[in-house]
C-alpha cells in the first residue's frame, strides 16, 4: 500500500472535521493528533471533548491502517492547561455536571482505545492536562515541561483518573502529596517517578514520540492490541488471574496470517510484512 493509499485510509477515519483537533498521517500507520486551541493553552472546552470522544470513538470502531497515536499540543508552550475554567466560570451544577460527564466518556474512550497512544507533552501539562497524559500508554516530555493537578486549590478535586492514574504511575504516598498540595513538579521529577519515559529538548518531543509511533506500528498490530489488553485489564487482576487472561490472549494470535508471516519472515531473514489479520 502507497503512502497516497494510506492517508486515503486515514481521511476515511477522519471524515469529520473537528473543531479543536488538528489531525494528520505522520508516518505509515501513525497518526499525529494536536490539540489545538493554543489561545488558551489547549484548554479541554465544551467543543473539545465532544471532538475527543468523537475521534476516539471512531478510531476504536474501525482505525483502518492507524496502528498507533501519538497526542501533543498545538504549539511548544503548554500541551493542555485542563479545562477551561472562563467557559465554565457561572456555569450552572447541572451544565458542569453534563460537561464533566462528556468528559468522562472521553477519557474513558481514551483509556480503553485498542491501539496504543503516546502523549509527547510539549509544554506544561495541569489538571485535566494531565490527567490527559495518564489516560496515555506512555508519555515522552520537554525539558521545560511542568506538572500538576491543582484542582483542591480551586474547590474541586481530580476527576478524570487523576486519584487513580497517579498513584498506579508513582505510588500512593508520592500521588498524595501531589495531589493534595497542588504544587507543580518538573520534567525531571516525572520522569524519575514514571509519569515521563523520556525527556528531550521541546523541539525534538514529537519527533522523538513519531519514531516510537513509527517503531510500534511496524510490529503486528494485532500482536500489539492484544498486548496492550492484557497489560490493561491484567494490571487490574490477581497474579494468576492475569496469567490466565494473559494465554487467552496470546491464544487469540496463534491463528492469524500476522503470526504465519512473522514466523516466516523469521526464518527467511526478511522483514516481516504485517497485515492486521
Amino acid at each position: 500500500m502507497t503512502q497516497h493509499d494510506q492517508l486515503s485510509h486515514a481521511k476515511d477515519v477522519l471524515a469529520t472535521s473537528f473543531e479543536t483537533l488538528s489531525c494528520q498521517l505522520a508516518a505509515p500507520h501513525v497518526l499525529l493528533v494536536s490539540l489545538n486551541r493554543p489561545a488558551v493553552g489547549n484548554a479541554i472546552n465544551t467543543q473539545m471533548g465532544r471532538d475527543l470522544l468523537r475521534l476516539w470513538t471512531m478510531l476504536t470502531e474501525d482505525a483502518q491502517d492507524i496502528r498507533c497515536i501519538v497526542l501533543a499540543g498545538t504549539g511548544n508552550r503548554i500541551f493542555c492547561a485542563g479545562g477551561d475554567l472562563k467557559e465554565r466560570n457561572g456555569m450552572s451544577r447541572e451544565t458542569w455536571q453534563k460537561q464533566h460527564e462528556l468528559f468522562e466518556r472521553q477519557y474513558w474512550t481514551l483509556t480503553d482505545l485498542p491501539i496504543p497512544v503516546i502523549a509527547a507533552v510539549n509544554g506544561h501539562a495541569y489538571a485535566g492536562g494531565l490527567e490527559t497524559v495518564l489516560a496515555c500508554d506512555f508519555a515522552y516530555g520537554s525539558e521545560d515541561a511542568r506538572f500538576a493537578l491543582t484542582e483542591v486549590s480551586i474547590g474541586i478535586m481530580p476527576g478524570a483518573g487523576g486519584t487513580q492514574n497517579l498513584p498506579r504511575a508513582i505510588g500512593e504516598r508520592k500521588a498524595k502529596e501531589v495531589i493534595l498540595t497542588a504544587r507543580p513538579f518538573d520534567a525531571q521529577q516525572a520522569l524519575a517517578w514514571g509519569v515521563l519515559n523520556a525527556v528531550f529538548p521541546a523541539d525534538k518531543v514529537i519527533s522523538q514520540a513519531l519514531q516510537t509511533a513509527q517503531r510500534i506500528a511496524e510490529n503486528a498490530p494485532l500482536s500489539v492490541k492484544q498486548a496492550k489488553k492484557s497489560i490493561r485489564y491484567g494490571m487490574q487482576m490477581e497474579l494468576r488471574t492475569a496469567f490466565r487472561f494473559e494465554v487467552e490472549a496470546y491464544n487469540h494470535l496463534v491463528d492469524t496470517e500476522d503470526r504465519l508471516e512473522g514466523v516466516a519472515a523469521f526464518n527467511e531473514k526478511r522483514k516481516p510484512h504485517f497485515k492486521g489479520r
